[in-house]
This record gives structure tokens, C-alpha cells and sequence, in this order.
């Protein structure tokens, strides 16, 4: 790292992408990017509030990565239970790095927005007396996680807010674009130093369908992202293959932090599917083994109760950790999944997705072994945002897995990322129909960014993937990361201007000129933090540190140099929260 906090090797990245200009334009109060549980919720709360919103959603309006959700979402509902035991645990799972304002937020809410999911006709399973059924998974003590369908929660959950919002389709205070690709944020005019003013609308590129295609604009007062996980950026991922960091990729070319972005959660049991699987790969979710599954490594050894207190329901990154070292000892790139003991009816039943998905592939949970193996599953960093969902541009709010709350720290606590997209959508919601109200968010006019705008292959997007599962895959170190960062340098950004080199500002182009901007600042932090901590391994430096009870901070420069900033210490559970740096 230079003593401008600019990383050795790193690539300048572009602070707007190459783009045709907008042929068309769409005015709202409010643009939500995203159709997953944050996008829905944060739209249909407010469409009675503000006046007119834009929903822009990449694919259709069930395609986001809730609908994947298998394991379930977790609330202290139980009358044994309390938001204090919930805070407790999530704060245990994030290795020291969460905010516990943050997280009181969300432990202390959370039951309430459950409960108005149910009022929204989402239908969980629930016990013999009509409550809801309530189970346990790695990390919590206490049974607080809802399911619906057995394993297919998220589903449920988005058809009960696409239900609820497609009723309202007619409203002309809310309008749909499906099939869209957000590409930048709008700004208005910079401040004296050169950085983007508050942000002020998108562009975006409707693949021929509906009323609108080609690349337009839509301009708002404010604009809430919530699109998602970065997941393509790996070779293997159990993220659908819309994940590809475009919310992140745009916030940081508007000139928002992002924060926490070197802490990947690699899910321990997704299925293996030989070395050469690529592309959105099935996991076997954890509440397997919270009803029972255990580990076994190819030899048939069960290894997890000597790695951790709460063997197969220790916190996921343990068991990550714990499955990539067994894998070295045995030489495999695999262990075993073993359910059979839980009995056939009972794994049909409560688990019909996942056993119907491993049928398809020739393996039966019932009667077999299971092979999994680690996989990029969850993203615990993204654009910061305060306790009302607000970045630090003005006028940009995040909510759900593009965001960064505070509340997941080092590694997310099963089940709370439903959660925490439903509250702090909730919240954002609430704080943008105030602002409108009083006058505090005007329209304002957008500007061109300065610098050129940038470009990366389509063609070159395996060999991103490739980068990022060598250099911030599972397990780390110091060189790998320096050499990542050298290769995604190496990789042309300006593409369409590039003699001989096929490329033009198109969906592929776009898509990849994200993975590679998330590639660079997810190896950029990942270097800093010298130390081990929750979903950030490194093999160089093994052990937590306490100076690095810290977050690692990043932002594009209005030159588009990638600068890396360590925060100031977090507080330790029980001392005076300190505001999250910014």
C-alpha cells in the first residue's frame, strides 16, 4: 500500500462507463433498483407515500437472489426467546467488526416486519396451534428461524411481495421496468474538490421488452439500490447470474464508500460438481445440518466436533475454514453431507427443494452421501449506509445485500440477511418519505462525470473469475492478493477504444467492467486487512488481530484511483457505541 492509501499495482477505474446517451427519459420521486425482498419492500412501502416510483428490476420481478433463500429468516418470535439473545449471537458471529446500533435495529424491528410479511400473505410453516414453526441453524442458540415450504423461504417471501405489488401495477403512482440494467448513477454538479454531487437519477438499458428499451435515463429525487451480492465475480457461486455487482460497481463510480467489501462468505455445502462447475452452483442449505446432518471427509471421518464447540452448527465461515483444511489433509476437493440418519420421510418433507434438486443430479438425500464443497454464497461488505439506509452521497440510499449496515461484520449470522434487507428497506422507506415531505430532497439536474468512461471485454470475464477465486477465494495471502491486483490492472479498461480488441458498450461489456471493478476493490481491502477475521482468511496472518477491530474503507477518487482507508477501532460488545466510519 502507498502512502496516498492508493494499493500497489491497483487498477484506475473508470468513474462512468462507456455508454450510448439516453434516448429516452422517465422522471419519479423515489428510483428502487432491485426486485429481492430489500427492492420490494422499500417500493411498496413507498408508493402511498411519495407521489410516483420507479422500479427498475434486471430480469423479472421474481428473479432476485430472495427467491433463492432456502434456509430461512430469523426473528426472535419465540416468547422464550428475546432480541437480546438474537443481538448476542449475531455480535458472536461477526468477529468484533459489527455495529451494535446496527444490530439493535434489526434484533429489536425485526419481529414486527416478520410479522407484517404475514399480514402481506406470506405463508410460513407453522406448528400445530397455528404459530409459526421455528427452527435452529449454525450460530444462534435459541430456535428463531421461520421457513416457509420447509427450505424454500426466500420463494415464498417474494411471491407474497410480487403479489402484493403486481396488484397494484395499474396504480399511476408506481411503474415496473423489467429486464433492465442500471449502468450509473446520475450526479449532480461536483463539489470544489471534484467529487460527484448528490446523486440525482440512473441510466439504464431495457433489453427490448415493455414500452422502453435501449439505454434511457430515469431521474428522482432519490435512489435506493437494492441489487443484490456480487457473486459472478467467482468462478463458482450459489448466486443467481444477475449477481453481478452493479449496485456496487455504480455507488462506487458516484463516489459512495463501500466498506467491509474483503469479507465473502463462502457457503460450506454447496454441491460439488467436479472442478470444472462454473456459474450459479445448488447449496445444500445449513438448515440440514441444523436438524442433524453431519460432515464427513472422504475417508469417512467426522472432523467438526474437534474444530468447534458447536461442530456442523458452528458459524459458517468455521466450517468453511475447517472443510478447505480437511480437503488439504485428504487430497480430495470434496467432503461428504451424511442426512440419512434423519430418516427418508423426514428429509422429503422438510426438505422437498434441495432433495427434488440433488434427484436431478443423481443423489439421493435419503439413501447417499452428499459431496459439497465451499462456494461464494454471501457478500457481508457493500456501499455504507447509516441507521436510515442513507450512503454518504447525498440523495443514495442501499438496503440489502449491496449495502453495508453494520450488522453483518466479519460474517453473516445465518438467516439475517432476509431480515436485514426487510428492516433497513423498512427504514430507508421511512426516511425518504420524510425528506420528500419536509423538502429535503429536491430534484436536482444532472452532470457528465469528468475522466473517460470505461470499458472491459466480455470476452475477458473468465479471466476476472479466475483472478478472484486465486487471489480473495477461500483462503488468502499477501502475494496472491498483490497478484491479483497486478493481473486485473493488466486488464485492458478501455476496451472499445482498443484496436483489435472486440468489444462495444453492451450488456456483456457492462456486466464485466462490474465484476472487474468489485474484483479490484474486494482485492484491494482483502490486502490491507493483515489478519484473519470471519469471512476474511489469510494464510500469512492466521490470527485475529485487535488493531484491526477496524473497518477497512474504500472509494474511487474522482481521478478513479482506488483509495483504502482503515477506520477508526468498533467498539467491543458492551462499550459506548461510536459513530461507523464513513
Amino acid at each position: 500500500m502507498s502512502a496516498t492509501g492508493v494499493p500497489r499495482g491497483a487498477a484506475r477505474l473508470a468513474t462512468r462507463l462507456a455508454a450510448p446517451a439516453p434516448g429516452w427519459t422517465a422522471q419519479a420521486d423515489v428510483v428502487v433498483v432491485g426486485s429481492g425482498i430489500a427492492g420490494l419492500t422499500a417500493a411498496l412501502r413507498l408508493r402511498t407515500r411519495v407521489p410516483r416510483v420507479l422500479l427498475v428490476t434486471k430480469d423479472v420481478l421474481a428473479s432476485g437472489s430472495t427467491v433463492w433463500a432456502q434456509g430461512g429468516i430469523a426473528a426472535a418470535l419465540d416468547p422464550e426467546d428475546s432480541p437480546e439473545a438474537h443481538l448476542t449471537d449475531t455480535l458472536v458471529a461477526g468477529a468484533g467488526l459489527c455495529d451494535p446500533r446496527a444490530v439493535e435495529v434489526l434484533v429489536t424491528e425485526g419481529p414486527a416486519r416478520v410479522r407484517e410479511l404475514v399480514a402481506l400473505g406470506a405463508n410460513f410453516d407453522t406448528d400445530d396451534d397455528g404459530s409459526i414453526s421455528l427452527t435452529r441453524e449454525g450460530g444462534h442458540g435459541a430456535d428463531r428461524i421461520a421457513h416457509a415450504g420447509g427450505d424454500a423461504t426466500g420463494a415464498e417471501i417474494s411471491r407474497a411481495l410480487v403479489a402484493q405489488l403486481e396488484a397494484v401495477r395499474a396504480d399511476p403512482g408506481i411503474e415496473v421496468i423489467e429486464h433492465a440494467l442500471v449502468l450509473d448513477l446520475l450526479t449532480a454538479a461536483p463539489d470544489a474538490e471534484g467529487r460527484p454531487g448528490p446523486v440525482c437519477g440512473v441510466t439504464l438499458h431495457v433489453i427490448g421488452e415493455g414500452s422502453r428499451d435501449g439505454v434511457g435515463a430515469a431521474l428522482g429525487r432519490a435512489v435506493v439500490l437494492a441489487t443484490g451480492g456480487i457473486g459472478q465475480v467467482f468462478q463458482s457461486s450459489t448466486n443467481p447470474a444477475q449477481a453481478t455487482g452493479d449496485g456496487l460497481a455504480a455507488a462506487l463510480r458516484a463516489g459512495a464508500a463501500v466498506a467491509d467489501v474483503e469479507f465473502v462468505q463462502f457457503h460450506p455445502t454447496v454441491l460439488w460438481l467436479g472442478a470444472g462447475a462454473k456459474g450459479q452452483l445448488p447449496l445444500v442449505s445449513e438448515a440440514v445440518r441444523g436438524e442433524g446432518a453431519i460432515l464427513l471427509d472422504t475417508d469417512g471421518v467426522r472432523f467438526m466436533p474437534d474444530v468447534h464447540p458447536l461442530a456442523e452448527l458452528a458459524p459458517r465461515d468455521v466450517v468453511a475454514h475447517a472443510i478447505v483444511r480437511q480437503m488439504a489433509r485428504t487430497g480430495e476437493d470434496h467432503v461428504l453431507l451424511d442426512a440419512r440418519h434423519l430418516g427418508p420421510d423426514f428429509l422429503r418433507e422438510r426438505f422437498p427443494t434441495i432433495h427434488e434438486r440433488l434427484l436431478a443430479e443423481g443423489i439421493d438425500l435419503t439413501t447417499g452421501l452428499v459431496p459439497v464443497a465451499p462456494a461464494q454464497h454471501y457478500h457481508s461488505g457493500g456501499v455504507v449506509t447509516d441507521l436510515r439506509g442513507r450512503a454518504d452521497v447525498d440523495g443514495l440510499y442501499a438496503a440489502g445485500e449491496v449495502a453495508c449496515t453494520g450488522v453483518h461484520g466479519a460474517n453473516r449470522l445465518a438467516s439475517n440477511s432476509l431480515l436485514e434487507g426487510l428492516v433497513f428497506a423498512h427504514r430507508a422507506a421511512q426516511d425518504i418519505t420524510e425528506r420528500v415531505a419536509d423538502g429535503d430532497l429536491p430534484q436536482r439536474e444532472p452532470v457528465e462525470r469528468p475522466g473517460e468512461p470505461g470499458l472491459v471485454a466480455g470476452a475477458a470475464r473468465s479471466r476476472i473469475q479466475r483472478i478472484a477465486q486465486n487471489g480473495p477465494g477461500v483462503i488468502r495471502t499477501g502475494a496472491g492478493l498483490e497478484a491479483a491486483l497486478d493481473a486485473l490492472a493488466a486488464v485492458p479498461t478501455r476496451a472499445h477504444e482498443q484496436p483489435g480488441v472486440v468489444a462495444a458498450p453492451q450488456t456483456a461489456e457492462w456486466e464485466t467492467t462490474n465484476l472487474h471493478a468489485v474484483a479490484t476493490v474486494l482485492s484491494a481491502a482483502a490486502l490491507e486487512r493483515a489478519e484473519s477475521r470471519g469471512g476474511h482468511y489469510r494464510q500469512d496472518f492466521p490470527e485475529r488481530d485487535p488493531h484491526w477491530r477496524r473497518r477497512v474503507v474504500v472509494r474511487l477518487r474522482p481521478d478513479g484511483a482506488v483509495k483504502v482507508e482503515a477506520g477508526a477501532l468498533l467498539p467491543e460488545p458492551g462499550e459506548p457505541a461510536v459513530p461507523a466510519p464513513v
